[in-house]
């Protein structure tokens, strides 16, 4: 069983950042792949990043690469996303989500998080 629990988001300007948060509960956070998905009203969930148990492979959607980062720090059983250059098409909720393995796929993920509210302002 993993817990996931996310923080950081909140309301930013067009142009600025945020960095959210996913904590993890439980021994087995390092065996897990991490990925941040978003759901925005009226769409449904797509996917922003994912990355290996190992934090080594990095996967993003092509809307967010070279402005987001996904990072893991197993020690803190801690998973972040680092959010610059935000654009207001980012105003979502955000979900971290842990699974045997980094996939695109939102349904093939074992465990979620409540989710955070991101919105930019333009």
């Amino acid at each position: 069983q993993v817990q996931l629990v996310e923080s950081g988001g909140g309301l930013v300007q067009a142009g600025g950042s945020l960095r959210l948060s996913c904590a993890a509960s439980g021994r087995t956070f390092s065996m897990y792949a991490m990925g941040w998905f978003r759901q925005a009203p009226g769409k449904e969930r797509e996917f922003v990043a994912a990355v290996s148990w190992s934090g080594g492979p990095t996967y993003y959607a092509d809307s967010v690469k070279g402005r987001f980062t996904i990072s893991r720090d197993n020690a803190k059983n801690t998973v972040y996303l680092q959010m610059n250059s935000l654009k207001p098409e980012d105003t979502a909720v955000y979900y971290c989500a842990a699974d045997r393995r980094a996939t695109m796929i939102w349904d093939e993920y074992d465990y979620w998080g409540q989710g955070t509210q991101v919105t930019v302002s333009s």
